[in-house]
């Protein structure tokens, strides 16, 4: 999975090397003609290295970081500055650090945000970005629980904003077409789908470590309770993987929200379900198990937590499956495409697109096409319309996410609303909808 997730990042890099032009006249009143908006990023580790390199090659000016390891934002620093160094008609080489985001927000000079911080963080400084009159890049899953992601949904229309959820992968080929498959009824009426990810959230149980200088620790932990550091939990520094911060419920919520946010979200996708969601969710049928949680749509189809392939939809008359560069469709028992290794003799594209030809030609539903997420986002900021993950997709795919896990927490069958958003049926308990938030952060 890691090695996926970080191909994954350099390919879509590598697809928004070319600038997104953003015509001054989109810009307030009060902003200067023919500049470029102001860019702030928060939380810099290693899922921001790579977007704010994509960024940097975007129409923007990249103005000021913050991270509350003093050597991850000096490093951000440094980076961004090399660049408008070699590049000075692109940016100012003077880039500010900052190790509390709302000094950053306090700017005026800056119009968007990128949050990259572990979960726990993810709706309190975009909620506070979102009043600044900011837009925002939110990294998945977009809240750490559904309190947050309805607060979240609310206030992007509220504040006249734009956000975009990371979920790229509904900016990858090979995920559209599958969606688009499944929608346009070329594997018959669907039956239920499958998604592979690893296990739901675990409470915290790390010992105490020493703690070098240069970490603002109560800060890391903001909301969450009070502990002990770890380096699990934040490694000191610069570093090239993806702290285990994730597998803990009081930070993030296990591989259910990490990469369930993105298989989850294409399933929600191909299902037709951006505005909805399930309306019970079940447990495992084994208590303590780790596989085997089910959201249930209002149509009957299901969407169970497994081992497989990655997202599988199962239909009457065939079966699409789809990972990051893996794709197959089989109808009527003939494999139509078939993409899953190089011993295949193919490639994914040549797959993915021998699919679109044959069966989507004429196809009465197309979906959202975004080659680029970080571009598609900064074209939303022109027209100010609705991005690819915008926060009513994001939100709910992570609301789907928050159940399932809670299902985990808890062993016991829950029926949702997902009009209201809201448990009904005398089922669950509004507490699992929040958390206890650490004084004096609030949602």
């Amino acid at each position: 999975m890691i090695t996926s997730r970080r191909s994954f990042i350099k390919a879509a890099s590598s697809l928004s090397l070319a600038p997104f032009i953003l015509p001054s006249r989109v810009w307030s009143a009060e902003t200067s003609p023919n500049s470029q908006p102001g860019m702030g990023f928060i939380g810099m580790g290693t899922q921001a290295q790579g977007l704010l390199n994509n960024f940097l090659r975007q129409d923007v000016q990249i103005l000021a970081v913050c991270d509350v390891d003093a050597t991850r934002r000096a490093a951000a620093k440094k980076n961004v500055s090399q660049y408008y160094k070699q590049n000075p008609t692109q940016g100012p080489e003077d880039c500010k650090e900052y190790n509390d985001f709302r000094e950053l927000l306090a700017r005026k000079d800056i119009d968007i945000v990128c949050i990259a911080t572990p979960d726990h963080w993810h709706a309190i400084i975009t909620l506070a970005a979102l009043r600044s009159g900011k837009d925002v890049y939110c990294e998945k899953p977009l809240t750490h629980n559904i309190h947050e992601a309805i607060e979240v949904m609310k206030a992007v229309d509220e504040n006249k904003r734009v956000l975009q959820t990371g979920s790229m992968q509904r900016s990858a080929k090979e995920f559209r077409i599958a969606c688009e498959l499944v929608q346009n009824g070329c594997i018959g009426k669907i039956e239920r789908v499958e998604c592979q990810f690893g296990d739901p959230g675990i409470p915290c149980d790390l010992a105490e470590e020493t703690m070098e200088p240069g970490l603002d620790w109560d800060m890391w932990l903001g909301p969450a309770p009070k502990r002990a550091y770890n380096s699990i939990l934040s490694p000191r520094g610069v570093h090239n993987h993806f702290p285990k911060w994730r597998t803990y419920r009081e930070f993030g919520g296990g591989m259910v929200t990490d990469w369930g946010a993105h298989h989850l979200d294409i399933a929600q996708w191909g299902l037709g379900m951006d505005n909805s969601g399930p309306v019970e969710v079940r447990p495992p049928e084994q208590a303590g198990a780790k596989r085997g949680a089910m959201l249930v749509y209002a149509n009957g189809i299901t969407v169970t937590h497994t081992n497989g392939f990655g997202i599988e939809f199962f239909g009457s008359e065939g079966k699409v499956e789809v990972n990051r560069g893996k794709f197959t469709f089989s109808r009527d028992g003939k494999t139509i495409a078939k993409f899953t290794n190089k011993e295949d003799g193919t490639s994914c594209a040549a797959q993915v697109q021998k699919a679109e030809k044959e069966f989507l030609k004429d196809a009465k539903i197309k979906l959202y096409d975004s080659k680029s997420h970080t571009n598609d986002f900064m074209a939303r900021i022109i027209d100010r319309k609705k991005p690819i993950t915008s926060e009513q997709v994001g939100g709910r795919s992570a609301i789907c996410c928050h159940l399932m896990n809670q299902a985990y927490y808890n062993g016991k069958k829950m029926l949702w609303d997902p009009a209201k958003l809201e448990f009904t049926g005398g089922t669950g308990d509004p507490q699992w909808l929040t958390r206890e938030y650490r004084t004096p952060w609030k949602v």
